[in-house]
């Protein structure tokens, strides 16, 4: 799968115009999560001006150490939820992208996995309206359940329990 998401990587990166992030100055919430971490990765090569911030609870730092030396690129350890939206710095996107990654995840951290997408949303909405900044959040593969085609299109309507342990 890292393949693929390199592939689409380097296949985005040849068609997105040089300048088109250049200066930008974007927050990336869950930067060192799967996710956050390719995002994170395409802006910082894209030149734009990249905040990674994330409390490593699954994240690793090792998806975005090579990062570190990069003068485009600042990184804040920080849990989303302690956030006052009012102490962000101005940012004209946000890519908020902060949650708990798996369903045994959900079950053993089910507040932290509430209040994350519940508050650190609500925080990043507040930043955004501050500051009149574009908002980008995802969803997560467990919207599809148990999915019976991997990899999973959009068009795909999904394998749901809507009381089972993927559902929270």
């Amino acid at each position: 799968m890292t393949n693929n998401i390199k592939n689409d990587l380097d296949v985005l990166q040849t068609d997105v115009l040089d300048n088109d992030f250049d200066g930008e100055r974007i927050l990336v919430t869950g930067a060192a999560g799967f996710l956050g971490s390719w995002i994170t990765d395409f802006l910082v090569l894209s030149n734009a001006k990249v905040t990674a911030l994330d409390n490593f609870s699954t994240g690793l730092l090792e998806n975005i150490n090579h990062l570190t030396n990069k003068p485009n690129f600042k990184l804040i350890k920080l849990d989303i939820t302690k956030i006052n939206p009012s102490d962000l710095e101005e940012y004209t996107i946000i890519f908020h992208l902060a949650s708990r990654p798996s369903p045994d995840d959900y079950q053993q951290n089910p507040v932290e996995t509430l209040l994350t997408c519940s508050n650190g949303t609500e925080i990043m909405l507040e930043a955004a309206r501050k500051y009149n900044s574009k908002i980008i959040t995802t969803s997560t593969s467990e919207v599809y359940g148990d999915p019976q085609i991997i990899p999973t299109p959009e068009t795909y309507w999904g394998n749901v329990n809507p009381i089972g342990v993927r559902s929270c």
